[in-house]
């Protein structure tokens, strides 16, 4: 019989952090940002508190504005935040 066990981690990271780190590496403020991605300050804002997801559109506008960075990488971590966050709470649940 083959048991299987995965290792998940035990803290959801919103993408927000990792892309707050890239604006200030970048020094980019937050309105610098939005500007050039034509959405509002307060969208930026809510994605790097992790209260806002990233959608595939956000990606997109990501990728424009910081090229290096590809728009799946952005909506992929967004999969693994919303992924750990679901998997914590049914453990926690249990």
């Amino acid at each position: 019989m083959v048991t299987k066990t995965a290792a998940y981690p035990d803290i959801a990271m919103p993408p927000g952090e990792f892309l707050a780190e890239e604006i200030q590496a970048r020094e980019l403020s937050q309105k610098e940002l939005a500007k050039r991605m034509g959405r509002p300050i307060n969208t930026i804002n809510e994605i790097i508190k992790g209260k806002k997801a990233i959608t595939a559109e956000t990606a997109i506008q990501l990728e424009e504005v910081m090229p290096e960075i590809p728009a799946r990488f952005w909506l992929n971590l967004e999969t693994d935040y919303q992924l750990t966050k679901a998997l914590i709470n049914k453990h926690n649940q249990a």
